[in-house]
């Protein structure tokens, strides 16, 4: 190792000691922090508690100038500022978002002025507001974190349109280096952050997915009102504390209701309550006064808790995205947890007709007529009183419209028509795209249902979701391998047909069957290119960027020919490695 990057290392573990805490750094965490220091930009995929946040806490000490942290959620921004203000040393680090007062904010940004933070948080929201960005600005800051970046991604489960324009943000307030975590983001979804973020010869660390001190389970169930009891007496008999997961706000009140008649100390938390209802909630839980919070998905993004023994899912989530990143909060103290699914198929069907709908192609077409009428540009604000479309519409549809090439957005006097544009072609390729969105959204649910309803291995099944190789017999802790054991036989394989498989799937793959494996770009003679996620036996699984995941039997490709190969393997799914920037029109993943 060269001497200066040892002693770069060096000031790195002693400032996580001195200052945090911490006597010792994983390797991936190192790695990291050295690009961040270093000036890189970075890309880091760490599973939910394997210290994200260190990443960029550690540098951001020793840095000259203020951090920005781009964080989605106030309950997460005031849980993070307040792990720095406890911290030796006391970094400065503070908040501005829409629950605190003007005058609260206003002293935030007094002490940006004066160089006496060092940590500043804010959310997409605020950033998409022209005083606030000009603040950022002047404070020339270090260096730029997007938390939760696969919120960026339209490949990402957790698509948020607001998180679009923070490239642009970067490119106004000095194109800091540019620090993107997220906890579960395949190799396609990467790449599309590292387009839609701007980031330039990218250092990606990605340390893998699995966290084998989590025991996987399935349980399924014909009817409702057994699934129900289920839940009430699984709950009741597992290690607390813990998490149950329900579909609907009325479903977390009911069964919150029901644990505490039984004698638990547990608690709802979803959307509709008050903020200080949910305040009151999570701080409960965080400080180990509570033995259940049942919730929403609402609940549990950034939950500094290490503890939790339990996460169990009333409802089944629509996609393995959002089910990883939810069972991650079990067990980050790396001792024993389960993660559990309550499963009815019927369950999984209705969220199907739940995924959004495509907008209106003449909603389309009038909201570019409303921006062309405005050659100076127009502001968000005047869009919304001029159309009438909520701000989460208005916002969703102006994206779609600038990724068709109509409309440009990010700029300090509002957003713009494309000269030359044609209103109905643009109109016409948003639709596209919204569609392909939906297709995606689709697919992913039956990912999800062929993670409930596989006879195989359940972990190298997710594992191979993200594109993670599990060695055989390597299953660490799954219901299926578990009565495998019981029962004397050898661990399970995939012998089911997963839900959305094409073709027969009888027929294994020949050991030199090697041309598919995860990464490697293919061409189908229907769903055009994609990158293939994971390779079994008799299947592999391909993510599409018109089709989304979709997985075909061996057998009929051998048989039909209609997957190629159009590429090597983009990446190792394990490691790190250095990637350059992409350009695309419409923001495709290279190779997807």
């Amino acid at each position: 190792m060269p001497l200066h990057n040892l002693s770069l290392r060096r000031r790195l573990r002693r400032s996580a000691r001195d200052v945090f805490g911490w006597d010792r750094l994983r390797p991936a965490q190192v790695e990291a922090m050295t690009a961040v220091m270093r000036g890189r930009d970075t890309m880091v995929v760490m599973p939910t508690g394997a210290g994200k946040s260190a990443v960029y806490q550690v540098p951001g000490v020793l840095l000259e100038g203020t951090t920005v942290v781009v964080s989605p959620l106030i309950a997460l921004q005031r849980d993070q500022v307040a792990a720095l203000t406890r911290a030796g040393g006391s970094p400065g680090a503070e908040a501005v978002n829409s629950s605190q007062g003007a005058r609260a904010n206003e002293a935030a940004w007094e002490r940006v002025r004066e160089g006496a933070l060092d940590f500043l948080f804010v959310s997409p929201e605020q950033l998409a507001k022209d005083e606030v960005v000009a603040e950022v600005a002047a404070a020339r800051p270090a260096l730029m974190v997007v938390d939760e970046a696969h919120c960026v991604s339209t490949w990402g489960y957790d698509f948020r349109p607001d998180y679009l324009s923070l490239g642009r943000v970067r490119d106004r307030i000095g194109r800091p280096p540019l620090l993107a975590l997220t906890a579960s983001a395949a190799a396609p979804v990467r790449a599309d952050i590292v387009e839609r973020l701007g980031m330039d010869d990218v250092h990606e660390v990605v340390a893998g997915f699995d966290r084998p001190n989590i025991h996987l389970e399935v349980v399924r169930h014909q009817d409702e009102a057994g699934k129900r009891r289920w839940v009430l007496e699984r709950a009741a008999a597992e290690a607390k504390p813990g998490i149950v997961y329900t579909g609907t706000r009325r479903e977390s009140e009911e069964y919150a209701r029901e644990l505490s008649a039984l004698g638990f100390d547990s608690a709802a938390y979803h959307a509709g309550m008050t903020a200080a209802e949910r305040t009151r909630t999570h701080d409960r839980f965080r400080a180990g006064s509570l033995d259940v919070v049942v919730a929403t998905s609402a609940f549990g993004m950034g939950i500094d808790k290490a503890d939790i023994r339990f996460v169990l899912h009333a409802s089944v989530p629509g996609s393995l995205d959002a089910y990883y990143q939810e069972i991650g909060r079990a067990g980050r103290d790396g001792k024993p947890a389960a993660a559990v699914l309550a499963y009815r198929p019927e369950d999984l069907s209705a969220k199907r007709y739940r995924v959004g709908g495509k907008p209106d192609l003449d909603t389309l077409t009038r909201l570019m007529d409303a921006v062309r009428a405005h050659p100076d540009g127009v502001t968000v604000t005047a869009l919304r009183e001029e159309t009438g479309l909520s701000g989460t519409a208005l916002s969703s549809h102006v994206h779609l419209l600038e990724e068709a090439g109509g409309l440009v957005t990010g700029t300090t006097d509002g957003i713009h028509a494309v000269p030359g544009a044609r209103r109905d072609t643009c109109g016409k390729e948003a639709l596209r795209l919204a569609e392909a969105r939906i297709r995606l959204e689709r697919s992913r649910q039956e990912m999800m249902r062929a993670y409930a309803e596989t006879t195989g291995c359940r972990r190298r099944h997710l594992l191979g979701y993200f594109g993670e190789h599990l060695g055989e017999g390597h299953c660490t802790g799954c219901d299926t391998c578990a009565r495998a054991a019981q029962d004397g036989a050898a661990r399970p394989r995939h012998t089911g047909v997963l839900a959305g498989t094409e073709g027969p799937a009888a027929q294994p793959a020949a050991p030199s069957d090697t041309a598919f494996l995860p990464g490697t770009r293919v061409l189908h003679t229907t769903w055009g290119e994609g990158e293939v996620m994971s390779q079994e036996e008799d299947r592999v699984t391909v993510l599409f960027a018109e089709a989304g995941y979709r997985t075909l039997s061996m057998a009929a490709i051998r048989e039909h020919g209609q997957l190629t190969r159009v590429g090597t393997p983009a990446r190792s799914a394990t490691r790190s490695r250095s990637r350059s920037r992409r350009k695309s029109r419409t923001g495709t993943p290279t190779g997807a």
